[in-house]
C-alpha cells in the first residue's frame, strides 16, 4: 500500500509543468488500452519528444512546458486524467522534490 504524503498538495500545478509522456511505463499503456482511453494513447503515440537539456520539444519543434492533461479552473490546477494518471504521477508525493514549492530540502 502506497504511503500518503504528510504534506497537503496546494494544486499549484508546478510538478505537472513537464510532459508526462516522457515518463509513462508499459503498464500505463496497457491500462489505457484496457480502458480504451484513445485520447491518452493518441497523444502518447502521436508525440515524438526530444530532450535538449532542460527543454522538451516535440518532433515538430513545439516547446512542451506542461502536461497536456493539466487544466486550471481559475483557482487551482487539476488533472483531466487523474483517475488513470501515469504511475509516475501516482507515486509523486507533495514536497518530495525541488520541483515542488513545498520542498524543504535536506538537512
Amino acid at each position: 500500500m502506497k504511503e500518503e504524503s504528510p504534506i497537503r498538495c496546494r494544486q499549484c500545478g508546478v510538478c505537472c509543468h513537464v510532459d508526462m509522456i516522457a515518463y509513462i511505463t508499459e503498464n500505463d499503456m496497457r491500462r489505457w488500452e484496457k480502458e480504451q482511453r484513445l485520447d491518452i494513447i493518441s497523444h502518447v503515440r502521436g508525440t515524438e519528444i526530444q530532450w535538449f537539456g532542460d527543454i522538451i520539444l516535440t518532433g515538430n519543434g513545439i516547446h512542451i512546458q506542461s502536461c497536456t492533461f493539466l487544466n486550471y479552473d481559475g483557482n487551482v490546477f487539476f488533472c483531466d486524467i487523474y483517475e488513470t494518471r501515469p504511475q509516475v504521477c501516482r507515486d509523486y508525493m507533495p514536497g518530495s522534490s525541488a520541483l515542488c514549492p513545498l520542498y524543504k530540502g535536506h538537512g
